[in-house]
């Protein structure tokens, strides 16, 4: 279960205050100077505002001045979405220093007087660095996928184009999450799965090639369920939920933060994820990142 969970506090502050100082810390860590980075992605549901993008003002705030930055909004599948998006970008080969961030202020949408989605949601941010490699690191295979028809059981029904903010949607509270639980459930529970399967299946590889499965962090049993149809010990599943909460688009990289000791150049990882829409998916990635080893570009 769910111990604790992070809320941002302040007045004014929003989803990059999140997500500036994840990518500062990154390109701290790795070595990179703002000015090098030719492209920032944000995967977020919270952005400060319907425009711009909170990637520009990420970027702005960290002090990236020669890329260009746009967000994806996949809800909890975001960051996967944004990962193999950005892998893309590399692999054209036009640019070699792509920021992904994942970040979500859920507070800014949470209904604390609703006791059904208000004790799983946090605020939270992560972010990777993906560069060109002629190894065989990185995102390696994927798979994705949508149905809109689930858009009722999960989604926030104000403030978009078809039921702009008025007097009527703040006073239903239809500004916040609403959740069919036990919908979202069922649909997660099989497909997140399936997805994870159906990726290791699709490249022959076995239980035992796998080195960690990382899924988003919101519901121990679904984690558990995946990581049983995998045919994987409960020591190889990343799991931090009881840290944090369900912190939407920032799970995967967060787990990855807290589990990153423990990892090693070449691990296959199987990183898996569901949200509303329905959105779900799964990818294969080679781990590359190794501090001792690294001299200029080595991810993907």
């Amino acid at each position: 279960g769910i111990k604790e969970r992070r809320i941002l506090k302040g007045e004014g502050k929003g989803t990059s205050d999140l997500g500036e100082p994840a990518v500062r810390g990154l390109l701290e860590k790795t070595g990179t100077s703002p000015e090098e980075v030719d492209l920032l992605i944000c995967a977020t549901i919270t952005p400060d505002m319907a425009f711009p993008a909170t990637a520009n003002i990420i970027s702005d705030k960290a002090g990236i001045k020669n890329a260009f930055s746009f967000d994806i909004g996949a809800a909890c599948s975001g960051f996967l979405f944004a990962l193999q998006t950005a892998a893309a970008y590399v692999e054209t080969g036009r640019y070699r220093k792509v920021v992904v961030v994942g970040a979500d202020k859920m507070s800014s949408i949470t209904d604390y007087s609703d006791r059904t989605t208000c004790t799983l949601f946090g605020d939270a941010a992560g972010a990777v660095l993906l560069e060109p490699t002629h190894e065989e690191y990185g995102v390696m295979d994927y798979i994705f996928r949508t149905d809109g028809s689930g858009k009722k059981y999960l989604h926030m029904k104000a403030g978009g184009s078809v039921r702009p903010a008025s007097h009527d949607t703040v006073g239903g509270r239809e500004h916040f999450i609403y959740q069919e639980g036990q919908a979202v459930f069922k649909f997660a529970v099989s497909n997140m799965a399936d997805v994870a399967v159906e990726v290791m299946q699709k490249n022959n590889l076995k239980p035992e090639d796998i080195a960690w499965l990382v899924p988003h962090q919101a519901n121990l049993r679904i984690i558990d369920a995946t990581g049983r149809r995998m045919g994987l010990p409960p020591e190889k599943v990343m799991i931090n939920i009881q840290n944090y909460g369900n912190t939407t688009a920032a799970t995967i990289p967060l787990v990855l933060w807290e589990f990153e000791e423990k990892l090693h150049r070449g691990d296959n990882l199987i990183l898996a994820a569901f949200g509303g829409g329905f959105t779900w998916g799964s990818i294969w990635l080679k781990w590359a990142y190794d501090p001792a080893a690294r001299q200029g570009g080595n991810t993907r």
